[in-house]
Parts: structure tokens; C-alpha cells; sequence
């Protein structure tokens, strides 16, 4: 890895180094926290949980073949090179400030209430075309996740495209700090978070932090039909690109014509040029994913080719909207994660399924004082968006079915009291030809249910 030498490594994280001078000028292969993961010259970054201490992995990954391992304390009798840090997490940003630095290559970071997985794949998609892209792979988008993508980045990769995710104030910057990024994306500020940010000025002010290490010579794309974004009039000088349904905005979408569950038709201006797409993925957020990637790809020189080929072969990930048919059922595993917004958009979606349309939904974490409020709106939108069958999950999503029954006595609303309940049910609940959606926060474990409907 470039420059990632011994003697970098220690310098970067202000570190002790232990063991023989003769290696301090070799550079480590690979860096990783799992020691299921050890590579031939690999740095070990051991990572002190809430469950395990990884340090006891050390002399194991040392005898697997790693050049150098981080502690946190002094390891008695070691005879193996080592650096001794404060803090390994710590260490592990730092050592990911500096390798970005050395690759010197274009990063593109995104962030927002909803969406931002979505977007990046689609940012990701396009760049593609025209690059060499890593991108960011399933949740690693936190202050351990973002060094672990960045350490995956190699000489010949020509532009990283890194998810940025949050729950508190100060976050933000301390990811910034370690992306740098020379493009700026942010989806939308949603109801995410409350618990920490409070309200979506809360929200706004938090998302925004992405700004601060930003390349001052960069570019910042927002959502312009967001309320809160729209406020945003330039960071430092540097002006937004806007984009969103509104011809107003700097890159906008019109002609818009669901094909179902087989995406979304539209025409995408920029600038001057224009041209009709087939967005693959189902719902009016996919336009929006995709006025986004149409911007960036724009600022990093790609054509109006490049951008349609680039939106229309995005591929769908396990979890996000991603549609599986089995023999009975089209399922939409959407269960990797949920807020007020994103559910309302799924359900949206789930209207132009055929057969009957049945939504799984559980409970949303993380939203403070207000999560009955946030569940009830939820299950009164389930009731009004023309679907057919709600099955509500969890002690929150009572209040969810109850305000779905509310809203119209005549829709079918069935309670489950947890996954487990509704596991031992499923198969007299749903009926063969239903589309169905899965959706709920991480933390209720929603894949079990895809996997029991797919086993049907």
C-alpha cells in the first residue's frame, strides 16, 4: 500500500514502534480489523469491543504471516514487530487521512437522511463507465467503516465514491476529515436520528459538517426540492448544484412514467443537453438518485452516453429494494433499514405491484420523543396509498397498525407482536401471487423474514 511503510505507520498515528529496525522501511499489503483476514504482510488493527478484545488475536494473525500488528498497550515477550497507539481506533482514521493523501484521486462523499446507499450505487454506477471506481460495500459508512473502504483503495483506482453515515453532531467532521472529498452529495434531511439531532435543523446542521474538509477548490450537488437543503446558498464560496423535479434547478427530471416494479421511465436535463432514461429501480427516489449521479458524472467529464449506459445498468443490492421471485411471491427485500421517509416511499413503490400488495413492516429505532407520532403517520399512509394488506411488527408498530385501522376501517391490518410471532404465522398470512414488501430498522433482524418467504 502506498507509502504505508512501518515507519509512516508509527509517525501517522504518533505511535511506539517495538521490534527490529531492519522492517520499519517495509510497507504492510493490506490493513484489516478481522483476524479471519490476514493477508502476507498485512498491518492487524486489533479493535477493543463491547464483547471481544481483539489483542488476543495478535500472536495468532503474527504466526498467519501479518508484517506489523497495532496494541494498545506493551506486549510482554513479543518477537514481532509492533506499534504501540492510544487508541486503535484512532490510529485507524489517522493511518486513513494519510493513505487518501498519498493516492491523490478524486472522492466523491454522500450522505443524507435516506438514500444514501442508493445514490451511491448509482453515483458508483456511472462513474464506472469512465473509471476505475471503488465504492463503499455494505454499512461500512461510520468513523471504523470509512478507513476499513479506504484501505481497499490500490494505485490503479481512478475515483472512490464513499458513503458517509451518522446518528450525532461531530461525526460528520471527523469522517470529512478523513475522506477530504472533492464532491459533496447530499440526498435529502429527513426525520433520521432524532434522538441525538433533535429536529431536521438538527439534522441539516450535522449533514452540512460534510463540508468542512472539503476540497476548497470542489463541488457540492444537493437535493434542491429539499426544504431544508434548499437553504444552502454556497459553503466558502463554493455554490451548490441543485437538482430535483423543478426545471428551475440545475439538473432536473421530467416526462416521468412508472413501469411498475420495472423502474421508472424519465427525460434528465443538464444544462443544455437532455436525454430519456430507464431508471431500473421502482419509486420517484430513483430519479432522484439518478439527477444526482447525472450531476457528478457531469462534473467528472462524462458524456450523456456515459451517464444514460451508466444509470440504466445499475444493479440492486440484497436489502435495499432489491427483487427476488421465488415461485409463490415477488418479494421486495427492502429490510435493511427504515425511517418515516424511506417507509413512505417503499409503500409508494409497492402500489404498482401486481396481485395483492402486502407490506411487512416493523419497527423504526432511533427516532426519539416522537416515534409513536412518526409510526402512527407511517401506518396512516399505509392505509391511504392504494395497497392492499398491512402486517405490522414490534411493540412500536402497534401504534402503526392501529392508525392504519384509524384511517380506514375497511383496510386489512394485521398485528404482530414480534419477528418471532410472525414467523410461526407468515404462511397463513400471505398467498401465493402476492407482491410483498419487507421492510423495518436493522435492529429487527427483517432478513429472517425475506429468507422464510423465499423458502416457501
Amino acid at each position: 500500500m502506498k507509502n504505508l511503510t512501518i515507519k509512516n505507520l508509527t509517525e501517522v498515528c504518533s505511535g511506539t514502534y517495538h521490534g527490529p529496525e531492519n522492517v520499519m522501511d517495509r510497507e504492510v499489503s493490506s490493513i484489516t480489523t478481522d483476524s479471519r483476514k490476514i493477508e502476507k504482510d498485512s498491518l492487524f488493527v486489533p479493535i477493543v469491543g463491547e464483547r471481544v478484545d481483539a489483542h488476543r488475536f495478535i500472536p495468532d494473525v503474527m504466526s498467519k504471516g501479518a508484517l506489523v500488528t497495532l496494541s494498545e498497550r506493551e506486549l510482554e515477550n513479543a518477537d514481532f514487530p509492533y506499534i504501540q497507539v492510544g487508541s486503535s481506533l484512532q490510529a485507524v482514521k489517522d493511518i486513513a487521512e494519510f493513505y487518501l493523501k498519498q493516492l491523490q484521486i478524486p472522492v466523491v462523499g454522500i450522505t443524507g437522511s435516506v438514500g444514501k446507499t442508493s445514490t451511491k450505487e448509482v453515483i458508483a454506477s456511472v462513474l464506472k463507465e469512465k473509471y476505475r471506481t471503488l465504492k463503499t460495500q455494505g454499512n461500512f459508512n461510520n468513523e471504523l467503516g470509512l478507513p476499513l473502504t479506504v484501505f481497499r483503495l490500490r494505485d490503479e483506482d481512478q475515483i472512490a465514491v464513499l458513503e458517509m453515515g451518522i446518528s450525532d453532531f461531530g461525526e460528520m467532521a471527523r469522517l470529512t476529515k478523513i475522506a477530504r472529498p472533492d464532491t459533496c452529495v447530499i440526498t435529502n434531511i429527513g426525520t433520521c436520528h432524532l434522538e441525538n439531532l433533535g429536529d431536521r435543523d438538527g439534522v441539516l446542521k450535522a449533514k452540512t459538517e460534510i463540508f468542512k474538509s472539503m476540497n476548497p477548490k470542489g463541488h457540492i450537488v444537493l437535493n434542491g426540492d429539499d426544504d431544508k437543503l434548499a437553504t444552502v446558498s454556497e459553503y466558502n464560496g463554493v455554490k451548490p448544484v441543485f437538482f430535483g423535479l423543478n426545471a428551475e434547478r440545475d439538473v432536473y427530471a421530467d416526462q416521468i412514467e412508472s413501469k411498475g416494479l420495472k423502474g421508472v421511465a424519465c427525460r434528465i436535463h443538464l444544462g443544455e443537453d437532455a436525454f430519456d432514461v430507464l431508471v431500473p429501480t421502482p419509486g420517484i427516489h430513483m430519479v432522484y438518485n439518478a439527477l444526482a449521479a447525472a450531476a457528478v458524472g457531469r462534473i467528472y467529464g462524462l458524456s450523456i452516453e456515459e451517464i444514460k449506459r451508466g444509470i440504466e445498468s445499475l444493479e440492486t443490492i440484497r436489502g435495499r429494494f432489491k427483487m427476488i421471485e421465488t415461485d409463490k411471491f415477488l418479494v421486495v427485500d427492502d429490510c435493511y433499514n427504515a425511517n418515516p421517509m424511506s417507509m413512505k416511499a417503499s409503500l409508494d413503490v409497492l402500489h404498482d405491484g401486481e396481485g395483492r400488495r402486502v407490506a411487512i413492516l416493523g419497527d423504526m429505532g432511533e427516532l426519539g420523543e416522537n416515534e409513536i407520532a412518526l409510526h402512527e403517520e407511517v401506518g396512516t399512509h399505509a392505509a391511504q396509498c392504494g395497497i392492499d394488506v398491512c402486517i405490522c411488527v414490534g411493540a412500536l408498530s402497534v401504534h402503526m397498525a392501529e392508525a392504519a385501522r384509524k384511517a380506514d376501517q375497511e383496510f386489512k391490518v394485521i398485528y404482530e407482536e414480534s419477528r418471532e410471532s410472525l414467523l410461526e404465522h407468515l404462511g397463513d398470512l400471505v398467498q401465493e401471487g402476492d407482491t410483498i414488501l419487507v421492510k423495518a430498522s436493522h435492529f429487527m433482524q427483517f432478513e429472517e423474514v425475506v429468507k422464510a418467504l423465499e423458502e416457501m
